[in-house]
């Protein structure tokens, strides 16, 4: 039977203690990666899920600090070099809070605070991270796009601008760091079902799914399982890929 197999590997996932960060980390855990959980804020979440991956078998650990600050990014480097070890695969899943206006309405700040949260998280993160992967020799820089960055729709100027920006940053990094046997690719979702939805039974939405190919919003696992992908042995030769995970909502062109 073909598994994912990433025993013996170690995982950091941004943002983890959101509804898909906590899913992408499950899902790394239970395919056996020791797991490092950041957590910007919200330390009681992080404890219970570090006690369900140290569950499942795996180390654990829980970094904390705000990803868009180099000198804090740095500092979870510290830490993890302190604790679990540092990470052969990075997935960068932390977002800040979006709000949803015309460009001409949109402030500044919610522009720029993007922009540190997308596009300088991945930078820091690969500026701390992907230089112990180049003298392992072996690494996975994943990060989670969106299917907004291809559609560019009314209200979502600076939340496309921040995607956009990092599909630039991976594109170049999978260029950069090939020859290292790193791979650097993104997984865009579409609008996905999460735990809260199934909790509050909002998992259904006509108006978009009516526009999805496969006729349904994706599911939180679905996401999680792309990511597993990627950061496996099977993906081995797959670098510099825009990954839509949404029904073919969004399919890229040749």
């Amino acid at each position: 039977m073909l598994e994912i197999n990433l025993q013996g590997k170690t995982a950091l996932i941004t943002g983890a203690t959101g509804e898909l960060g906590g899913m992408i980390a499950r899902t790394l855990a239970r395919a056996g990666a020791d797991t490092a959980i950041h957590a910007f804020s919200n330390k009681e979440k992080a404890g219970r899920l570090q006690q369900t991956l140290e569950e499942m078998g795996v180390r654990c650990q829980i970094v904390s600090g705000n990803v868009g600050d180099q000198e804090a990014v740095f500092h979870i480097k510290e830490e993890l070099e302190r604790g679990i070890g540092m990470p052969d695969i990075v997935v960068a899943c932390a977002t800040a809070p979006l709000t949803w206006l015309p460009v001409l309405e949109q402030k500044t700040e919610n522009f720029e605070s993007l922009f540190r949260s997308g596009v300088m998280q991945s930078v820091y993160l690969a500026q701390a991270f992907l230089p112990a992967m180049k003298e392992k020799g072996w690494g996975r820089f994943i990060g989670i796009n969106s299917e907004c960055a291809m559609q560019c729709f009314p209200t979502h100027g600076a939340y496309a601008a921040m995607k956009r920006g990092m599909d630039g940053v991976y594109r170049v990094l999978a260029k950069e760091v090939g020859p290292w046997n790193i791979t650097v690719n993104q997984v865009a979702p579409g609008r996905t079902i999460s735990e809260r939805d199934r909790r509050e039974h909002t998992e259904r939405d006509v108006e978009y799914e009516k526009n999805v190919p496969l006729g349904h919003r994706v599911q939180d696992t679905d996401i999680a399982n792309a990511v597993a992908f990627l950061a496996s042995d099977l993906a081995a030769n797959i670098t510099g890929v825009y990954l839509p995970v949404c029904g073919g909502n969004v399919m890229p062109g040749i």
